[in-house]
């Protein structure tokens, strides 16, 4: 069964239970570290676990995880949130999930000027060689890698706020 097959299977259970009243939605808060994110109410949370992506759904077990770059969706009553997650970790209780984000932002909110003009500077620091201070070329690299996520999501997900992913609905031709 291919991710998208998942995918489709997981994001149709939850509207169904709640369409027949036997499930609560689990809370969901994206904190990253100058902000609250998102705070509300979910059907289902798919994270970017450090393993591959976790698809949470209300009641679930208990798990502590890490995060790597990457989207995370937050789905309630069939409608999809995307946030850029830059690492961080993920603690699930049976009726709430906090992500700890080392940077979030929700895709709506990310402006492309600003986010083209942080790949354009860290690029340029890259080009002009290793610098001698190590801590300084890891954090432009980070800062090429979080700006590079940051487009793609808007590239990807602007477009509609409720696309499915592996559906055909939204799909560039």
């Amino acid at each position: 069964m291919c991710s998208s097959d998942l995918w489709n299977k997981l994001s149709v259970w939850p509207s169904l239970a709640r369409q027949k009243g036997s499930i609560m939605p689990i809370r969901c808060e994206i904190v990253s570290q100058d902000r609250m994110v998102y705070e509300g109410d979910a059907d289902m949370v798919v994270v970017p676990g450090e393993s591959g992506q976790m698809g949470i759904l209300p009641n679930h077990a208990p798990l502590l995880s890490t995060l790597k770059y990457g989207i995370l969706t937050v789905r309630t009553k069939g409608v999809d949130e995307y946030f850029t997650i830059a690492g961080g970790f993920v603690e699930v209780q049976p009726d709430i999930i906090t992500v700890m984000a080392d940077a979030a932002e929700n895709v709506r909110e990310i402006d492309i000027s600003r986010a083209e003009d942080a790949r354009h500077r860290a690029e340029q620091f890259l080009k002009e060689g290793p610098p001698p201070d190590t801590d300084s070329y890891l954090a432009m690299e980070a800062a090429l890698r979080r700006s590079n996520l940051r487009l793609e999501a808007v590239q990807r997900f602007r477009r509609s706020q409720s696309r499915i992913p592996g559906s055909d609905q939204g799909e560039r031709e």
